[in-house]
């Protein structure tokens, strides 16, 4: 049975108690360390999660950026949830709070009506929007994808705050000057990813507060190009920076197509956008045209 919730949507007893599991113990020691790998993988698996993304707040903006995610279904989603600006992640960024919504056929319509019937077509069941940050200080969010029992366990709770908290001290201060506490009572871990058994309190499972070395990232979903062809779009159109994006991915979701990809085309001059419309760039369009066109 679901576990009960409290009034801020947080399994009730997981506020009582923060034990996080060794397999999210592992995790969190081989983000401290650096180790290869894939760390979307490996937090999904700890989780027992259907797919996890993680976007990170860039530009003055504080435009969310997918940073790494598993499987594909998780970047479909996380790209539809901040092209739209509906759904857990978008809304646990503006609370700042968790937001658990395991069964989104539970879910009021009005509440996210773009998102809930692409969701659908997407086969995605449930998902919890876990905030990255301290205080007002916002750096990125979790998004956890649930999987078929469409419910939020007091153990899956723990462990993905749990690695939130780590990944925002990751985020916030490569040095370890941020965070504090330890896994295993008061002593320190042995870095060993078992038996970690004590209150999470931020930090790492050995009682360190930071990363030895920079975490290995997968930069799949980490895209200069989409920033390259945010800033050209912006010029085009005489918009800002902020217009200028969403204007690319209301272009890419419009166009079933990946963000990434759109961006190309951008940066290729294969598609330009103009008079507030956006269309296919031939060789007419100027001096960059793909087959050489004029200069």
């Amino acid at each position: 049975m679901p576990v009960g919730v409290s009034s801020r949507g947080v399994p009730a007893a997981a506020e009582r108690s923060r034990v996080i599991s060794d397999g999210m113990a592992e995790v969190l020691r081989s983000l401290r360390l650096g180790e290869g790998g894939d760390p979307a993988q490996a937090c999904a698996r700890a989780l027992g999660a259907a797919g996890v993304a993680l976007s990170l707040l860039v530009g003055d903006d504080r435009t969310a950026e997918p940073l790494w995610c598993h499987p594909e279904l998780s970047a479909r989603f996380e790209e539809l949830q901040f092209t739209l600006g509906e759904g857990p992640g978008p809304e646990a960024v503006r609370t700042g709070l968790p937001v658990l919504e395991p069964d989104l056929e539970r879910v009021r319509p009005e509440r996210w009506p773009v998102l809930l019937p692409a969701a659908r077509d997407l086969g995605v069941a449930g998902v919890c929007g876990f905030p990255l940050g301290i205080g007002a200080i916002r750096v990125g969010v979790l998004t956890v994808l649930c999987d078929g029992e469409r419910r939020v366990s007091e153990q899956q709770y723990a462990d993905a705050t749990a690695l939130t908290s780590a990944l925002t001290v990751t985020f916030l201060s490569g040095s370890g000057d941020i965070g504090g506490g330890n896994i295993g009572g008061g002593n320190g871990g042995n870095g060993n990813g078992g038996g970690y058994d004590g209150e999470y309190d931020g930090g790492y499972p050995d009682g360190t507060t930071g990363p030895e070395t920079v975490p290995h990232w997968p930069s799949g979903l980490n895209r200069p190009v989409v920033h390259q062809a945010t800033g050209m779009i912006s010029v085009q159109l005489g918009v800002s920076i902020q217009e200028a994006l969403l204007r690319l991915r209301a272009h890419a979701y419009g166009s079933e197509r990946p963000l990434g990809e759109v961006a190309e085309d951008v940066v290729a001059r294969r598609l330009r956008f103009k008079d507030g419309l956006d269309g296919d760039m031939d060789d007419r369009s100027g001096p960059y045209s793909p087959d050489g066109g004029k200069g």
